[in-house]
């Protein structure tokens, strides 16, 4: 059995890597945990995490940039129904499309588009530091929000936000300012797959948290 972070070329794996050592429990200490971008390995997972910093356009042009890279990804977690959890970029390139420095393809395995966040009064871009979290109908129920509650704080760092075509896909939103206008995608989800916006490995006992049920998750 094994974890394996995906080293697209973007993305803080070695504070991913120890906050996932942290929150791995006795049980799980036979599991381990490797970075790689190696088709062959993330093709044998049993759970794959996908950190991403930066752009949608730099991750994206990560990935592709190793053959077979996500086609191994696509056949782990589509067709063998591997969990997977992505962080910031991470959890933005599983949609459909992304805007940032141009249209560029995401993986698709949720309807949905990355675009810049809206210019509105008091609004600072990029959204960055801690904020509440909140959780919706779909979020309150998911095994990765267990001892998540409304008001819990995440820490965040983007400019651009998933804007995904089925709600029930939405599982916890932000607010950057007044306004029903100003609420921002904060995590995404669907049987195996899970993203969120903010970084979970600096999110303290949030993020730490959700790691933590990351591990048991068995979609």
């Amino acid at each position: 059995m094994s974890l394996v972070i995906i080293d697209s070329g973007s993305g803080n794996l070695r504070s991913v890597q120890k906050s996932l050592e942290s929150t791995r429990s006795a049980g799980q200490r036979g599991e381990s945990i490797t970075v790689s971008s190696d088709p062959r390995i993330i093709a044998a997972a049993s759970r794959l995490v996908l950190p991403g910093q930066g752009a949608f356009r730099s991750v994206a042009l990560g990935l592709e940039s190793h053959e077979g890279l996500m086609a191994a990804m696509t056949e782990a977690v589509i067709g063998r129904g591997v969990p997977l959890l992505g962080i910031c970029v991470g959890m933005q390139i599983m949609v459909t499309s992304g805007r940032e420095n141009g249209n560029h393809r995401g993986l698709g395995w949720l309807s949905g588009e990355c675009l810049a966040i809206a210019p509105a009064v008091g609004i600072k871009i990029p959204h960055m530091g801690w904020n509440n979290l909140s959780l919706t109908a779909q979020g309150r129920g998911h095994p990765l929000l267990r001892g998540i509650a409304d008001g819990d704080h995440a820490y965040f760092v983007h400019s651009y936000v998933v804007d995904l075509a089925e709600p029930s896909h939405l599982l916890a939103t932000c607010e950057v300012g007044p306004g029903e206008d100003t609420r921002l995608t904060a995590m995404i989800g669907r049987d195996n797959i899970c993203g969120t916006q903010f970084h979970v490995e600096k999110s303290q006992a949030t993020g730490l948290k959700i790691l933590e049920n990351f591990w048991q998750w068995t979609p």
